[in-house]
């Protein structure tokens, strides 16, 4: 049974969160800073399914975004990797490919925003 899913960004900005069992905000939080800070630490050659607590955790980078969920440790990591894959193309299909383009300039830019300094290095001014 898969107990979240979570998308964030590279960044680590959390985009979208959906709980299939019931758990306290703080508990919630806790989790999210802690498996996001996990999988953004990891090399992109590496696995995508990972053992996590009491979970297996299964992911997938698409454009800037993390689809993450987390399963409970006698369901199939592959089922889970097409299940992202799947709702990817469902989201594709019905907001059009320019979904995840625009999340992903939305984050280029506020990443921008956040490090003037390198911009300024950039010119030489820094």
């Amino acid at each position: 049974m898969m107990r979240f899913m979570l998308l964030f960004s590279r960044q680590g900005k959390l985009r979208l969160q959906k709980w299939y069992l019931a758990t306290s905000d703080k508990e919630r939080k806790k989790m999210v800073r802690e498996l996001m800070q996990v999988v953004l630490a990891r090399k992109p050659k590496m696995c995508s399914f990972l053992e996590w607590r009491d979970l297996k955790v299964v992911y997938k980078r698409y454009a800037s975004l993390y689809f993450c969920c987390a399963i409970e440790g006698q369901d199939n990591e592959l089922i889970t990797l097409e299940l992202i894959h799947r709702y990817v193309e469902l989201l594709d299909k019905y907001f059009g490919s320019s979904v995840l383009k625009a999340i992903e300039q939305a984050d280029l830019l506020q990443e921008e925003d956040e490090s003037p300094r390198s911009v300024l290095e950039e010119m030489g001014l820094a």
